[in-house]
Protein backbone atom coordinates (compact mmCIF):
# COMPACT_ATOMS: atom_id res chain seq x y z
CA UNK A 1 0.00 0.00 0.00
CA UNK A 2 2.85 2.56 0.99
CA UNK A 3 4.18 1.52 -2.72
CA UNK A 4 1.18 2.77 -4.21
CA UNK A 5 0.92 5.56 -2.41
CA UNK A 6 3.76 6.79 -3.31
CA UNK A 7 3.80 6.18 -6.82
CA UNK A 8 0.54 7.93 -7.19
CA UNK A 9 1.22 11.07 -5.21
CA UNK A 10 4.83 11.10 -7.22
CA UNK A 11 3.16 10.98 -10.51
CA UNK A 12 1.07 13.88 -8.82
CA UNK A 13 3.76 16.24 -8.08
CA UNK A 14 5.73 15.47 -11.17
CA UNK A 15 2.15 17.08 -13.45
CA UNK A 16 1.34 20.03 -10.72
CA UNK A 17 5.76 20.73 -11.01
CA UNK A 18 5.44 20.46 -14.33
CA UNK A 19 2.66 23.08 -14.62
CA UNK A 20 4.40 25.72 -11.98
CA UNK A 21 7.69 25.22 -14.64
CA UNK A 22 5.45 25.97 -17.61
CA UNK A 23 4.02 29.06 -15.39
CA UNK A 24 7.06 30.90 -14.86
CA UNK A 25 7.68 29.90 -18.87
CA UNK A 26 4.84 32.06 -20.09
CA UNK A 27 6.47 35.38 -20.35
CA UNK A 28 3.83 38.31 -18.71
CA UNK A 29 3.20 40.43 -21.66
CA UNK A 30 3.50 43.80 -21.70
CA UNK A 31 1.03 46.10 -23.64
CA UNK A 32 3.45 48.68 -25.16
CA UNK A 33 0.61 51.27 -26.59
CA UNK A 34 0.95 49.90 -29.76
CA UNK A 35 -1.53 51.68 -32.45
CA UNK A 36 -4.74 49.94 -32.80
CA UNK A 37 -5.23 48.04 -36.52
CA UNK A 38 -6.78 44.81 -35.46
CA UNK A 39 -10.55 44.38 -35.93
CA UNK A 40 -12.67 41.98 -33.95
CA UNK A 41 -15.98 40.47 -33.19
CA UNK A 42 -16.86 40.30 -29.56
CA UNK A 43 -19.42 36.97 -29.70
CA UNK A 44 -21.79 37.36 -26.47
CA UNK A 45 -23.90 34.10 -26.50
CA UNK A 46 -26.80 34.85 -23.40
CA UNK A 47 -29.72 33.54 -22.11
CA UNK A 48 -31.77 34.64 -18.76
CA UNK A 49 -28.97 37.10 -17.92
CA UNK A 50 -30.95 40.60 -17.64
CA UNK A 51 -29.46 40.54 -14.06
CA UNK A 52 -25.85 40.63 -15.39
CA UNK A 53 -26.04 42.12 -19.11
CA UNK A 54 -25.79 45.98 -17.15
CA UNK A 55 -22.54 45.05 -16.17
CA UNK A 56 -21.19 43.81 -19.05
CA UNK A 57 -22.75 46.75 -21.60
CA UNK A 58 -21.28 49.18 -18.98
CA UNK A 59 -17.55 47.72 -19.01
CA UNK A 60 -18.22 47.33 -22.98
CA UNK A 61 -19.17 51.36 -23.27
CA UNK A 62 -15.76 51.63 -21.01
CA UNK A 63 -13.55 49.71 -23.63
CA UNK A 64 -10.53 51.71 -24.90
CA UNK A 65 -10.57 50.11 -27.95
CA UNK A 66 -11.52 52.17 -31.58
CA UNK A 67 -15.17 51.58 -32.21
CA UNK A 68 -14.50 51.54 -35.90
CA UNK A 69 -12.31 47.85 -35.24
CA UNK A 70 -14.25 45.92 -33.23
CA UNK A 71 -18.03 44.58 -33.35
CA UNK A 72 -20.22 43.29 -30.84
CA UNK A 73 -22.81 40.22 -31.86
CA UNK A 74 -24.98 39.56 -28.45
CA UNK A 75 -26.67 36.01 -29.52
CA UNK A 76 -30.03 35.30 -27.69
CA UNK A 77 -30.57 32.14 -27.03
CA UNK A 78 -34.05 31.94 -26.20
CA UNK A 79 -34.61 34.31 -22.96
CA UNK A 80 -37.63 34.68 -20.92
CA UNK A 81 -36.54 37.21 -19.04
CA UNK A 82 -35.92 40.74 -19.56
CA UNK A 83 -32.34 40.32 -21.40
CA UNK A 84 -33.66 41.37 -24.69
CA UNK A 85 -34.92 44.49 -23.37
CA UNK A 86 -32.15 45.72 -21.97
CA UNK A 87 -29.84 45.06 -24.77
CA UNK A 88 -32.16 46.92 -27.30
CA UNK A 89 -32.45 49.94 -24.76
CA UNK A 90 -28.49 50.05 -24.70
CA UNK A 91 -28.20 49.61 -28.45
CA UNK A 92 -30.69 52.85 -29.08
CA UNK A 93 -28.86 55.13 -26.51
CA UNK A 94 -25.27 54.06 -27.44
CA UNK A 95 -23.44 54.31 -30.65
CA UNK A 96 -21.51 51.50 -30.42
CA UNK A 97 -21.23 48.66 -33.02
CA UNK A 98 -24.12 46.66 -31.13
CA UNK A 99 -26.12 43.98 -32.93
CA UNK A 100 -28.55 41.42 -31.25
CA UNK A 101 -29.04 38.09 -33.02
CA UNK A 102 -31.52 35.40 -32.37
CA UNK A 103 -29.99 31.67 -32.04
CA UNK A 104 -30.02 29.72 -34.62
CA UNK A 105 -30.64 25.95 -33.16
CA UNK A 106 -29.25 22.92 -35.16
CA UNK A 107 -27.65 20.75 -32.33
CA UNK A 108 -27.96 19.61 -29.16
CA UNK A 109 -25.69 22.07 -27.92
CA UNK A 110 -26.79 25.46 -27.52
CA UNK A 111 -24.05 28.03 -26.99
CA UNK A 112 -21.98 25.84 -29.70
CA UNK A 113 -24.86 27.17 -31.95
CA UNK A 114 -24.88 30.86 -30.94
CA UNK A 115 -21.74 31.13 -31.74
CA UNK A 116 -21.73 29.42 -34.98
CA UNK A 117 -24.43 31.79 -35.68
CA UNK A 118 -22.70 34.70 -35.02
CA UNK A 119 -19.88 33.86 -36.76
CA UNK A 120 -21.31 33.78 -39.98
CA UNK A 121 -22.77 37.65 -39.50
CA UNK A 122 -19.36 38.76 -37.85
CA UNK A 123 -17.67 41.63 -40.24
CA UNK A 124 -13.96 40.96 -38.96
CA UNK A 125 -10.78 38.65 -38.60
CA UNK A 126 -10.89 37.87 -35.10
CA UNK A 127 -13.71 36.35 -32.66
CA UNK A 128 -13.50 36.56 -29.56
CA UNK A 129 -15.49 35.01 -27.27
CA UNK A 130 -16.79 35.73 -23.67
CA UNK A 131 -20.11 35.50 -21.31
CA UNK A 132 -23.22 37.48 -20.37
CA UNK A 133 -21.90 37.34 -16.95
CA UNK A 134 -18.31 38.59 -17.40
CA UNK A 135 -16.95 42.32 -16.80
CA UNK A 136 -14.16 42.99 -19.66
CA UNK A 137 -11.28 45.48 -18.89
CA UNK A 138 -10.68 48.46 -20.49
CA UNK A 139 -7.57 47.94 -22.13
CA UNK A 140 -8.66 43.94 -23.12
CA UNK A 141 -8.97 44.44 -26.91
CA UNK A 142 -5.61 46.74 -26.87
CA UNK A 143 -3.98 44.16 -25.26
CA UNK A 144 -5.67 41.22 -27.66
CA UNK A 145 -4.22 43.74 -30.40
CA UNK A 146 -0.70 44.15 -29.44
CA UNK A 147 0.00 40.85 -28.94
CA UNK A 148 -1.54 40.32 -32.14
CA UNK A 149 0.96 42.27 -33.64
CA UNK A 150 4.00 41.11 -31.65
CA UNK A 151 3.15 37.42 -32.54
CA UNK A 152 2.38 35.25 -35.68
CA UNK A 153 -0.86 33.37 -33.97
CA UNK A 154 -4.52 32.37 -34.97
CA UNK A 155 -5.44 30.92 -31.42
CA UNK A 156 -5.51 32.80 -28.00
CA UNK A 157 -6.00 31.75 -24.28
CA UNK A 158 -6.61 34.70 -22.26
CA UNK A 159 -7.06 34.97 -18.54
CA UNK A 160 -10.09 34.52 -16.18
CA UNK A 161 -10.72 34.89 -12.67
CA UNK A 162 -13.83 35.13 -10.15
CA UNK A 163 -14.92 38.13 -8.60
CA UNK A 164 -13.91 38.43 -4.57
CA UNK A 165 -17.31 38.16 -2.01
CA UNK A 166 -16.46 37.85 1.46
CA UNK A 167 -18.13 34.06 2.03
CA UNK A 168 -16.41 30.60 2.07
CA UNK A 169 -18.18 28.89 -1.10
CA UNK A 170 -16.85 31.91 -3.35
CA UNK A 171 -13.60 31.34 -2.03
CA UNK A 172 -13.55 28.11 -2.19
CA UNK A 173 -14.60 28.80 -6.11
CA UNK A 174 -11.62 31.64 -6.45
CA UNK A 175 -8.88 28.67 -5.33
CA UNK A 176 -10.58 26.13 -7.72
CA UNK A 177 -10.20 28.61 -10.65
CA UNK A 178 -6.61 29.68 -9.47
CA UNK A 179 -5.84 26.13 -9.66
CA UNK A 180 -7.04 25.49 -13.29
CA UNK A 181 -5.69 28.66 -14.34
CA UNK A 182 -2.47 28.23 -12.74
CA UNK A 183 -2.70 24.56 -14.79
CA UNK A 184 -4.05 26.35 -18.13
CA UNK A 185 -0.96 28.90 -18.27
CA UNK A 186 1.57 25.88 -16.74
CA UNK A 187 0.61 23.49 -19.93
CA UNK A 188 1.40 26.11 -22.72
CA UNK A 189 4.60 26.74 -20.79
CA UNK A 190 5.58 23.31 -20.86
CA UNK A 191 4.22 23.32 -25.14
CA UNK A 192 1.20 21.09 -24.31
CA UNK A 193 -1.42 23.95 -24.09
CA UNK A 194 -4.82 21.42 -22.80
CA UNK A 195 -6.87 23.90 -21.15
CA UNK A 196 -8.95 27.57 -21.90
CA UNK A 197 -12.01 29.51 -20.75
CA UNK A 198 -14.72 30.50 -23.57
CA UNK A 199 -14.86 33.35 -21.60
CA UNK A 200 -11.96 34.71 -22.98
CA UNK A 201 -10.82 32.64 -26.33
CA UNK A 202 -9.99 34.23 -29.44
CA UNK A 203 -9.59 32.93 -32.41
CA UNK A 204 -9.18 34.09 -36.74
CA UNK A 205 -12.60 33.51 -38.41
CA UNK A 206 -10.76 31.51 -41.27
CA UNK A 207 -8.96 29.43 -38.55
CA UNK A 208 -12.88 28.41 -37.24
CA UNK A 209 -13.83 28.31 -40.90
CA UNK A 210 -11.15 26.20 -41.79
CA UNK A 211 -11.24 23.54 -38.94
CA UNK A 212 -15.45 23.55 -39.78
CA UNK A 213 -15.84 24.97 -36.37
CA UNK A 214 -17.96 22.72 -33.75
CA UNK A 215 -18.33 20.13 -36.45
CA UNK A 216 -17.86 16.38 -34.75
CA UNK A 217 -18.59 17.70 -31.20
CA UNK A 218 -21.59 19.45 -31.14
CA UNK A 219 -23.71 16.45 -29.71
CA UNK A 220 -21.86 17.74 -26.12
CA UNK A 221 -23.52 20.80 -24.83
CA UNK A 222 -20.71 22.50 -23.38
CA UNK A 223 -17.20 22.74 -24.70
CA UNK A 224 -16.84 25.33 -27.20
CA UNK A 225 -13.63 26.35 -26.20
CA UNK A 226 -11.86 23.10 -25.20
CA UNK A 227 -12.96 20.77 -28.48
CA UNK A 228 -11.79 23.94 -30.46
CA UNK A 229 -8.82 24.62 -28.67
CA UNK A 230 -8.06 20.70 -29.51
CA UNK A 231 -9.21 20.84 -32.94
CA UNK A 232 -6.75 23.76 -33.19
CA UNK A 233 -3.24 22.11 -31.63
CA UNK A 234 -3.83 19.49 -33.82
CA UNK A 235 -3.93 21.53 -36.69
CA UNK A 236 -0.97 23.40 -35.66
CA UNK A 237 0.15 23.70 -32.57
CA UNK A 238 2.89 26.77 -32.78
CA UNK A 239 -0.47 28.83 -34.01
CA UNK A 240 -1.78 29.01 -30.12
CA UNK A 241 -0.65 31.12 -27.74
CA UNK A 242 -1.45 32.06 -24.20
CA UNK A 243 -1.95 35.60 -23.32
CA UNK A 244 -0.58 36.25 -19.71
CA UNK A 245 -1.24 40.02 -18.91
CA UNK A 246 -3.22 41.81 -16.31
CA UNK A 247 -4.74 44.21 -18.78
CA UNK A 248 -6.07 41.01 -20.40
CA UNK A 249 -7.98 39.27 -17.38
CA UNK A 250 -11.78 38.95 -17.70
CA UNK A 251 -13.88 39.32 -14.69
CA UNK A 252 -16.73 36.58 -13.99
CA UNK A 253 -19.03 36.09 -11.22
CA UNK A 254 -18.82 32.68 -9.62
CA UNK A 255 -21.82 30.27 -8.95
CA UNK A 256 -24.04 31.25 -5.91
CA UNK A 257 -24.64 28.29 -4.44
CA UNK A 258 -23.31 24.92 -4.04
CA UNK A 259 -26.16 23.23 -6.06
CA UNK A 260 -25.52 25.46 -9.09
CA UNK A 261 -21.98 24.95 -8.25
CA UNK A 262 -22.02 20.96 -8.66
CA UNK A 263 -23.76 21.48 -11.62
CA UNK A 264 -21.28 23.08 -13.41
CA UNK A 265 -19.10 21.39 -12.22
CA UNK A 266 -20.64 17.74 -13.56
CA UNK A 267 -21.29 20.05 -16.92
CA UNK A 268 -17.57 20.64 -16.86
CA UNK A 269 -17.03 16.83 -15.94
CA UNK A 270 -19.37 15.41 -19.01
CA UNK A 271 -16.54 16.70 -21.87
CA UNK A 272 -13.78 15.24 -20.10
CA UNK A 273 -15.15 11.43 -21.52
CA UNK A 274 -14.79 12.86 -24.77
CA UNK A 275 -11.32 14.88 -24.58
CA UNK A 276 -9.00 13.88 -27.58
CA UNK A 277 -5.84 15.43 -26.18
CA UNK A 278 -3.92 12.84 -24.69
CA UNK A 279 -2.10 14.96 -22.37
CA UNK A 280 -5.68 16.67 -20.98
CA UNK A 281 -6.71 13.08 -20.51
CA UNK A 282 -3.37 12.47 -18.42
CA UNK A 283 -3.54 15.01 -16.75
CA UNK A 284 -7.66 14.83 -15.44
CA UNK A 285 -6.95 11.24 -14.39
CA UNK A 286 -4.25 11.62 -12.29
CA UNK A 287 -5.46 14.62 -10.25
CA UNK A 288 -8.89 12.29 -9.99
CA UNK A 289 -6.64 9.56 -9.00
CA UNK A 290 -5.21 11.60 -6.39
CA UNK A 291 -8.58 12.96 -5.26
CA UNK A 292 -9.80 9.68 -5.06
CA UNK A 293 -6.58 8.31 -3.18
CA UNK A 294 -6.40 10.95 -0.52
CA UNK A 295 -10.62 10.67 0.43
CA UNK A 296 -9.92 6.46 0.58
CA UNK A 297 -6.57 6.78 2.65
CA UNK A 298 -8.61 7.86 5.87
CA UNK A 299 -10.18 4.78 5.28
CA UNK A 300 -7.64 3.16 5.05
CA UNK A 301 -5.77 4.68 7.94
CA UNK A 302 -8.47 3.65 10.39
CA UNK A 303 -8.88 0.10 8.90
CA UNK A 304 -5.28 -0.32 9.45
CA UNK A 305 -3.70 -1.02 6.22
CA UNK A 306 -2.07 2.41 5.90
CA UNK A 307 -0.27 4.04 8.74
CA UNK A 308 -1.15 7.41 10.43
CA UNK A 309 2.44 8.33 9.12
CA UNK A 310 2.08 7.77 5.80
CA UNK A 311 -1.32 9.40 5.18
CA UNK A 312 0.54 12.52 6.72
CA UNK A 313 3.57 12.46 4.48
CA UNK A 314 0.79 12.27 1.40
CA UNK A 315 -0.72 15.26 2.66
CA UNK A 316 1.81 17.19 3.82
CA UNK A 317 3.60 16.50 -0.12
CA UNK A 318 -0.20 17.15 -1.76
CA UNK A 319 -0.66 20.02 0.54
CA UNK A 320 2.96 21.87 -0.53
CA UNK A 321 2.96 21.37 -4.11
CA UNK A 322 -1.09 22.86 -4.34
CA UNK A 323 0.14 25.63 -2.44
CA UNK A 324 3.62 26.45 -4.78
CA UNK A 325 1.16 26.91 -7.98
CA UNK A 326 -2.17 28.23 -6.90
CA UNK A 327 0.08 30.95 -4.55
CA UNK A 328 2.27 31.60 -7.72
CA UNK A 329 -1.45 31.68 -9.78
CA UNK A 330 -2.48 34.48 -6.94
CA UNK A 331 -0.28 36.23 -7.25
CA UNK A 332 -0.41 36.85 -11.00
CA UNK A 333 -4.73 37.11 -10.58
CA UNK A 334 -3.82 40.08 -7.61
CA UNK A 335 -6.07 37.57 -5.42
CA UNK A 336 -3.27 37.00 -2.76
CA UNK A 337 -5.52 37.37 0.13
CA UNK A 338 -7.70 34.06 -0.44
CA UNK A 339 -4.66 32.06 0.62
CA UNK A 340 -5.47 32.54 3.93
CA UNK A 341 -8.47 30.09 3.38
CA UNK A 342 -6.06 27.41 1.44
CA UNK A 343 -5.92 24.82 3.90
CA UNK A 344 -10.04 25.13 4.25
CA UNK A 345 -10.01 24.53 0.45
CA UNK A 346 -7.61 21.85 0.76
CA UNK A 347 -9.46 19.93 3.26
CA UNK A 348 -13.04 20.44 0.84
CA UNK A 349 -11.59 19.69 -2.80
CA UNK A 350 -11.08 16.54 -2.76
CA UNK A 351 -14.39 15.24 -1.18
CA UNK A 352 -15.79 17.27 -3.28
CA UNK A 353 -14.10 16.42 -6.64
CA UNK A 354 -14.52 12.85 -6.27
CA UNK A 355 -18.39 13.60 -5.28
CA UNK A 356 -19.00 15.59 -8.45
CA UNK A 357 -16.79 12.81 -10.61
CA UNK A 358 -18.88 9.90 -9.38
CA UNK A 359 -22.68 11.95 -9.50
CA UNK A 360 -21.40 13.06 -13.54
CA UNK A 361 -21.58 9.09 -14.55
CA UNK A 362 -24.72 9.07 -13.47
CA UNK A 363 -26.31 12.68 -13.20
CA UNK A 364 -28.17 14.76 -15.74
CA UNK A 365 -26.74 18.71 -14.76
CA UNK A 366 -29.12 22.21 -15.22
CA UNK A 367 -27.79 24.47 -17.49
CA UNK A 368 -29.72 28.29 -18.21
CA UNK A 369 -32.97 26.38 -17.28
CA UNK A 370 -32.37 23.46 -19.27
CA UNK A 371 -31.66 20.01 -18.37
CA UNK A 372 -28.99 18.13 -19.95
CA UNK A 373 -27.51 14.28 -20.23
CA UNK A 374 -23.89 13.81 -19.07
Amino acid sequence: MTIISFFIILSYVALIGSFAYGFHKVPTFKNRNTAAKTTFSIIIPFRNEAENLPQLLDSIKQLHYPSNLFEVLLVNDDSEDDSVNIINNFITSSSLPVTLLNNNRVSPSPKKDAISTAITKANYEWIITTDADCILPQLWLNTFDAFIQENKVECIVAPVKYISQNNFLNTFQILDILSLQGATIGGFGINKPFLCNGANFAYKKKLFNALKGFEGNNQTASGDDIFLLEKVVKHNAGSVAYLKSETAVINTNAQPTWNSLISQRIRWAAKTSRYNNWFGKLTGSIVLLTNLFIVLAYSFTLMGTMTSQTLIYLLMIKFSIDLYLINKTAQFFNQREVMKFYVFGFIVYPLFSVYVALVSMVSTYQWKGRTFKT
